[in-house]
């Protein structure tokens, strides 16, 4: 599956998770996508965009 929004190109970060002890071990972040049908260029097709780019309305969906 791909990591990156097609709309705004949010992707996977990685940083440090760190414990109750200060202990840190390396993780990642993923954007939360969904894979849904878009109006790209006049034409329908399927893209994974993020729940942010879906509420707020920069992707036409598909009907």
């Amino acid at each position: 599956m791909a990591k990156i929004c097609f709309s705004c190109g949010k992707g996977t970060v990685a940083g440090n998770a760190v414990s109750h002890s200060h202990v840190k071990v390396k993780r990642t972040w993923e954007p939360n996508l969904h894979r849904v049908r878009i109006v790209v260029e006049g034409a329908p097709r399927r893209a994974y965009v993020c729940s942010k780019c879906l509420k707020s309305g920069k992707v036409e969906r598909a009907v």
